[in-house]
């Protein structure tokens, strides 16, 4: 609304003093904030979190999961919904996708007749990894050797569908809110003939940085967050987990190796050592925040491959993000509608505020009792 007698642009000067005059602070004031690596904005609004909550509140999880159902075609034993029966595997367990988005064999579209109407081949392969044998077990609850075995499978896959695909993408749906619909601890993983949109732009970003500044843009975020402190979740010798400066969902972290590297199989032993025990801190951290089975869905990206290999890929960092969706709650989470679909996405607390109380929280679970607490105290 204009100022009475005043002109547009004198309103507006009148209306920039006011703001210079007042102290911006973030967990008060509305700002946008740049996300280099992805190349958008995101607005926080952390005074939002004031507001009463009278939406839509999710159901409670189940109490109890079955450790072994034979109707579970991810259970060892079971049988699956193509006729194949699964081994009795008393570890990990990586088998083909029995309803692929992607197959190798996909017919091409042809030329288009227009530049509007563009279609092109997309072919590929996706597997499923089963983390363990036991449906009610959680990467949190597992131990850090059975995380560190997965950590190893990661690589292996990677290493084994990057000699023909540009981009394998490893990623995991935790919990129904996250559209897992089975309960049984697993990812997946995808490899594409394609880049896929967020790694396209991932790549121009960190190439892009490069060129102008002479560093990778992830090394060089990594030192500077190392040197700020205040959105530092856990650090150890070889990882970093933060809640990024850029962060859309609630809780949202990233991974960082603190060496250079391009892509998992290139992880030393000692790192994926490191890892697995980082990983295990963390997701109990997201468990402890709330005392539920927290849900998120997370993924790695690393430099591409296939043809592309033996390209120059110096820029790119290895990194996992970690999207959660809950913000207030076990059963109140952060809805993606709205502003956010239609303008840029929006957030409720400042990543400092997320960091902070992720940082407050124990490393040892929750549901552990007081024998098992002291255990995975000392171990």
């Amino acid at each position: 609304m204009l100022r009475s007698g005043a002109g547009p642009e004198q309103s507006r000067q009148a209306s920039e003093a006011d703001a210079t005059a007042s102290t911006f602070l973030a967990k008060e004031h509305q700002h946008i904030r740049y996300n280099p690596l992805q190349d958008e904005w995101v607005l926080v609004s952390a005074h939002r979190m004031k507001r009463p909550w009278q939406g839509q509140v999710e159901p409670s999880l189940l109490k109890t999961v079955p450790r072994h159902d034979p109707h579970n075609p991810l259970c060892p034993g079971a049988t699956r919904a193509n006729g194949e029966v699964n081994p009795h595997y008393d570890g990990t367990f990586l088998f083909d996708n029995d309803f692929p988005a992607l197959q190798p064999d996909a017919p091409n579209p042809g030329p288009s007749d227009h530049p509007l109407f563009q279609a092109e081949a997309a072919r590929g392969v996706c597997k499923v990894l089963c983390f363990h044998p036991w449906s009610d077990m959680t990467l949190p609850l597992m131990s850090v050797p059975e995380i560190r075995t997965v950590v190893d499978v990661w690589a292996s896959v990677t290493e084994e569908l990057s000699a023909q695909y540009p981009w394998v993408q490893i990623f995991e749906n935790k919990g129904a809110m996250m559209g897992c619909s089975n309960p049984h601890p697993h990812c997946q993983v995808w490899a594409s003939s394609f880049l896929p949109d967020i790694a396209q732009r991932e790549e121009r970003s960190q190439r892009a940085y490069q060129n102008e500044n002479g560093k990778p843009l992830l090394m060089e975020y990594g030192h500077q967050e190392l040197l700020r402190k205040e959105r530092l979740v856990l650090t150890s010798e070889h990882w970093l987990v933060l809640v990024p400066f850029w962060a859309v969902w609630p809780f949202q972290t990233l991974l960082l190796p603190r060496r250079h590297v391009q892509r998992l199989p290139e992880l030393t032993s000692a790192e994926r050592d490191d890892l697995a025990l980082i990983m295990k801190k963390l997701l109990t951290k997201y468990d402890n925040l709330f005392e539920t089975s927290f849900p998120y869905t997370m993924g790695w990206h690393g430099a591409p491959t296939g043809s592309e290999a033996e390209a120059t890929w110096d820029h790119w960092q290895l990194h996992a993000h970690y999207y959660p969706p809950l913000l207030r709650s076990a059963t109140v989470r952060k809805f993606m509608v709205g502003y956010e679909m239609l303008a840029q996405a929006q957030r409720d607390l400042t990543p400092e505020q997320a960091a902070e109380r992720l940082r407050a929280l124990p490393e040892v679970h929750y549901s552990l009792g007081p024998k098992d607490r002291e255990t995975a105290a000392t171990s």
